[in-house]
């Protein structure tokens, strides 16, 4: 188990050993395929959409088959668009007949997921877009449009009060689409006393504050908000990896080069890419939600399934160096992988293993008990000398097409020497200096002055 933030709940716990999540956007803009914006970024008309959307039927939706894969994914929590910001509703509500209880399929899509993945084992989260393109009076704002603002805002606290209240414990809600509006005119805060007093121990991200997209730590140059101004639990970066030392983030991901919804045509990232961002957001003690758009009928893209599935035979042979992980980054590792810790294992996750039977570690400072190639389970000999470790017996045929890792069982919590202190391209030049004397002083190959 990690170690809890200053002043984090106990309650939160399962989020911070979390590490890998599942991203569900899914709404009838699935039946365009190109994203799950097609609606505003290509300025449909209103009426020509909604006559699609009225009509989207998908008959494969079985959430059942979405838990399980997950499952077998190695992911440990979910998040579903209940609504993205062409405002089409996946649930019973009765505030607008505009959702897919109402629709064709006649059926809370809502409902099914929540108890479907509940069934798995998963969390549940739920995702909902404070924008909807199709309202005026939320792009004018109260300035502007005070009534058809004023309704807009409380169209909003009255379906979020409905999602929190119909269907049982929700772990976290996920916001988005704040823009153009801010915190002060929605009265974020309010709102967040609304959802504390429905679900106690629910989880909410960063994205009811301003500036949009308040992850702020990831735009260039910003210098954030005072801590006692941000509202949210979590930091939800998205397309990036912006680690804060002290704080519950993750990294949402698409599997796909660029689009959220399902998309003909896209491109995907390799099970090999999307590793890497699981075990770096790991390494960095964070999480990583991974984006899917499922297709028009319900059903997972093949292409996903099969790489998610990849990760998950990995995760169950080396699930131990990601789940409930601390921060490596012990020593400087960059010209071989990531680090993760968890008690006083060090974990050295190879993303580029080199068929070389040693393995040299250099600037460990705790002494070593035993060494294994946890992707075989063999036992590693080993040399360490001062804070130089030396891996034998390496196999020539790593036993992984993925990302083998040896694990370091310590002494003690690891810790690195004097260079993890003073790495390269750090602001500390001294060491660097001292070990280039050792060499010399001149430009000659002996290093001695003519």
């Amino acid at each position: 188990m990690t170690e809890q933030p200053a002043g984090m709940p106990a309650y939160w716990q399962w989020f911070k050993d979390a590490r890998f999540g599942l991203f569900l956007h899914w709404g009838p803009y699935a039946v365009y395929g190109r994203g799950e914006q097609v609606l505003n970024r290509e300025h449909i008309d209103h009426d020509a959409y909604r006559e699609v959307a009225c009509a989207w039927n998908p008959a494969h939706y079985d959430p059942a088959v979405w838990a399980a894969t997950a499952k077998a994914a190695g992911m440990k929590y979910a998040v579903l668009t209940t609504r993205h910001h062409d405002g089409y509703c996946l649930w019973d509500t009765q505030y607008t007949d505009y959702s897919s209880a109402c629709q064709a399929p006649k059926r809370d899509f809502v409902r099914e997921y929540v108890e479907a993945f509940r069934a798995a084992g998963l969390r549940v989260g739920l995702y909902y877009s404070l924008l909807d393109f199709r309202l005026p009076g939320w792009l004018d704002g109260p300035e502007k449009d005070p009534e058809g603002w004023a309704k807009a805002k409380q169209y909003v606290y009255d379906q979020v009060r409905e999602l929190l209240t119909n269907y049982g414990k929700i772990d976290v809600i996920w916001f988005d689409g704040l823009w153009p509006r801010k915190a002060a005119e929605l009265e974020s805060r309010k709102l967040i006393e609304i959802i504390r007093g429905l679900q106690p121990e629910i989880l909410i991200n960063d994205r009811l504050e301003w500036p949009q997209f308040s992850y702020y730590w990831q735009l260039d140059g910003h210098p954030g908000v005072p801590k006692e101004e941000e509202i949210g639990d979590f930091g939800t970066a998205e397309q990036g990896i912006y680690a804060r030392p002290g704080y519950l983030w993750e990294s949402c991901q698409t599997s796909t080069w660029r689009l959220w919804g399902y998309t003909r045509g896209e491109r995907w990232k390799s099970a090999e890419e999307i590793l890497d961002l699981l075990v770096e957001c790991a390494g960095r003690e964070g999480n990583l939600l991974l984006n899917v758009g499922p297709q028009p009928n319900g059903q997972l893209p093949p292409e996903f399934t099969e790489r998610v599935l990849q990760i998950g035979k990995w995760l169950d042979v080396h699930g131990e160096a990601i789940y409930g992980c601390e921060c490596g980054d012990i020593t400087e590792f960059v010209t071989n992988g990531w680090q993760t810790v968890k008690g006083n294992n060090l974990y050295l996750i190879l993303r580029f293993p080199d068929s070389r039977p040693e393995f040299r570690l250099a600037d460990l400072a705790t002494p070593v008990k035993r060494a294994t190639l946890l992707t075989t389970g063999q036992e590693l000999s080993f040399t360490q000398q001062g804070e130089e470790l030396i891996i034998h017996g390496l196999p020539a045929l790593m036993p992984t097409t993925l990302f083998p890792v040896i694990k370091l069982e310590c002494a003690g919590k690891p810790a690195g020497g004097a260079w993890a202190k003073d790495r390269t391209w750090g602001g500390n030049t001294d060491m660097f200096a001292e070990w280039a004397r050792k060499r010399g002083t001149s430009v000659w190959v002996d290093g001695k002055e003519r």
